[in-house]
């Protein structure tokens, strides 16, 4: 069972995670969710447990308990929306005048 981990302290870090997550089954993954230009952490990221018990066990008990200082968000990831292809702008088809078709009349 794979767990969306919130509101995490910027200087928690895979292994924390882990750990916690250990103490309520066996951890298969753990992957924080870091900022590509900074390469900080975004202060979420996913913990996967190996069975449904152990990810509704660690939920019960760490969904909103404190742990460095934040209230954790602990719950069931859901899938990835699709967010379509993404759009690559030039400074040509920024448009620029806002003048739309010029050539009108």
């Amino acid at each position: 069972m794979k767990l969306y981990v919130g509101n995490l302290s910027f200087q928690t870090t895979e292994q924390d995670l882990n750990k916690l997550f250990a103490q309520h089954g066996s951890v298969t993954e753990t992957n924080l969710i870091m900022d590509r230009e900074t390469n900080r952490p975004r202060g979420f990221g996913f913990v996967t447990m190996s069975s449904a018990e152990e990810g509704q066990r660690a939920i019960d008990a760490l969904h909103g308990q404190n742990h460095d200082g934040r209230d954790l968000t602990v719950n069931e990831a859901k899938p990835m929306e699709s967010r379509g292809p993404r759009r690559e702008f030039s400074n040509s088809n920024r448009g620029g005048s806002g003048g739309g078709n010029r050539n009108r009349y």
